[in-house]
Parts: structure tokens; C-alpha cells; sequence
């Protein structure tokens, strides 16, 4: 029996259960154990100041330490690019929208405010929308909407694949193709002991090889860039005719300076293309914004 730990909110669930699914269909016997992490318990405080590693994959992680569970389901984007020692990500799902969108309220006429707990979303909209004041907005997706709908505020951003992955079709949203998307965004990312050999075939099995690699790419970007999980960093790649094409970006918290890179590589030329990006980024002024960063947070 593979005992499969998830968050308990509605998505982690929804992602457990697919994760769940596909190992069911190997004929494997498996059980969801949820478990609520830190991020759940503290819906007050931005992101930022609960520490920028880890919230939401901690509690998790103790329980595959400690043999409570053999396998975590994470969204990747959530997961620290240093993971605990002893912890490995096994695999990956297909990738699903990576994109992030802006979510309007039933009522018009509202003030120019956004609501967002993502500082890489709040910087973006900052640096295309200066005019534009925005709020802290934490918990699950039916919290955040509904806090949206009580609220005065123009809108609230949101990622795509959450909303679509919950089935909240009726929403009036639009996608925001100019933000650049989290590392990681959109993917069901399987951590497990590196130690469990027994369930590492059948984890390869349900692995997604393409999506695998894109994810090691941004996150290299965002690794080598020192910053965590909730940085002002964007990374989005995709796979197209043998090509991996790359858009990165580090912004400032108040979204006024920013530093992008949008390349394509050979896939058989990717393997420290992340760490590259990066290292381009840092060149270029990204060291001393980094530090600026740190110092604000």
C-alpha cells in the first residue's frame, strides 16, 4: 500500500487524487493521508514573512522522514529548489496551464486595487500597472474568491490551472500573457525518499519526460538566482521542433526595475542552459537587485 500525503485543501486533493489515479491504474494499492501544512495554518501573514523556503512542503516533508507517508504531492511551484536531505522529486505530471490570470468581481466600478500574496505577481503588475495599489490576498482558491467578490478591489490574480482544475468555468478572467508564470507553475510535482527504491519504477512510469525538464530548467534558473519559492522571479519554458524555448525574469519588489532573458536552445545543448539564464541575469545587474530584494523582505 503507497500511503500518498497531500495538503488538505481542495486542489492539493484534486492533485493527490490524479497522482492516485494514475498509480491505481498500474494495479497499485494506494491511500490518501492528508496533512495541513504551515501555509494552511497562517493565512494572516504575506508569504514573504513566514520565510521564503518551504511553507507549504515542510510539514509534508517530516512526514516522509519520519515514514508516515511514502510519497508527498506538491505543486512544484510550492517546492523549495534545495529540498530536505533524503527527499528527491521522483516525478512529475504532464504540465497543465502554466499561465496566470486576472479574476474580476461580479460588480463594476471598483477601485484600483488588485489583491495577490504573490510577490512576483504583484511586481509585474506593478511595473505595467503603476497607478495601482495592491493587497495581500492568502488562502485556497474558494477563500480568495470569495474575499475578491466581498472586497472593493478591480480584480485578484490567480493561476490558471487552479481555477481550471477546481472547475470554477463561470468566472470572468482574463490571462495575463505579458506575466511571466512562477517556476514550475501548472505542475504536479511526487517527492519520495530517495531511499524508497520500491516505488521508484512505478513513479517513473506516470513520469512526464518533457515536463520533467522544463521544470529542472526553471528551477535551475531560480536556484541559481538564490531566490526562494516566493521571490519576484518569473520562468516559463516550453518544448517545441527539438527547441526549448526560455523566458525568465527578476523584478523589483515595487515592480520599477526589471531584468528579463528570453532565449531558445538545442535540447541537446540544455543541460546548464538554466543555470546560464541565470547567471546572465545576475550579470546584468541581478546580483545587486537580489540583494536589494533580500534587504526588503
Amino acid at each position: 500500500m503507497i500511503r500518498i500525503g497531500t495538503r488538505k485543501s481542495a486542489l492539493a486533493l484534486w492533485q493527490a487524487n490524479q497522482v492516485k489515479d494514475r498509480l491505481d491504474l498500474l494495479g497499485v494499492a494506494t491511500v490518501l493521508v492528508p496533512i495541513e501544512s504551515e501555509g494552511d495554518q497562517n493565512l494572516k501573514d504575506p508569504l514573504y514573512q513566514m520565510g521564503i523556503q518551504g511553507i507549504f512542503t515542510k510539514t509534508l516533508d517530516a512526514a516522509l522522514l519520519d515514514n508516515r507517508i511514502d510519497l508527498a504531492v506538491h505543486s512544484l511551484k510550492d517546492v523549495p529548489t534545495v529540498l530536505a536531505k533524503g527527499i528527491e522529486i521522483s516525478a512529475v505530471l504532464t504540465r497543465g496551464s502554466n499561465q496566470d490570470v486576472i479574476v474580476y468581481p461580479t460588480k463594476k466600478n471598483r477601485d484600483k486595487i488588485i489583491g495577490t500574496g504573490s510577490l512576483r505577481r504583484k511586481a509585474q503588475w506593478l511595473r505595467k500597472h503603476p497607478d495601482y495599489t495592491v493587497e495581500n490576498l492568502r488562502g485556497n482558491v474558494q477563500k480568495r474568491l470569495e474575499k475578491l467578490e466581498q472586497s472593493s478591489w478591480s480584480g485578484a490574480v490567480f493561476a490558471q490551472a487552479g481555477l481550471e482544475r477546481l472547475g470554477f468555468t463561470g468566472l470572468i478572467y482574463e490571462p495575463l500573457d505579458w506575466m511571466i508564470s512562477a517556476p514550475a507553475q501548472g505542475i504536479v510535482g511526487i517527492a519520495s525518499l530517495e531511499s524508497n527504491t520500491e516505488i521508484q519504477p512505478y513513479l517513473k512510469k506516470i513520469n512526464c519526460k518533457q515536463t520533467e525538464l522544463c521544470a529542472k530548467v526553471e528551477r535551475t534558473f531560480l536556484n541559481t538566482l538564490e531566490g526562494g519559492c516566493t521571490a519576484p522571479i518569473g520562468a516559463f519554458s516550453k518544448i517545441e521542433n527539438n527547441t526549448l524555448i526560455f523566458k525568465g525574469g527578476l523584478f523589483s519588489l515595487d515592480g520599477k526595475k526589471s531584468l528579463i532573458i528570453e532565449e531558445e536552445v538545442s535540447l541537446d545543448q540544455v543541460a546548464n542552459f538554466g543555470k546560464m539564464a541565470a547567471i546572465k541575469i545576475l550579470e546584468q545587474g541581478g546580483e545587486a537587485l537580489m540583494e536589494q530584494i533580500k534587504s526588503q523582505m
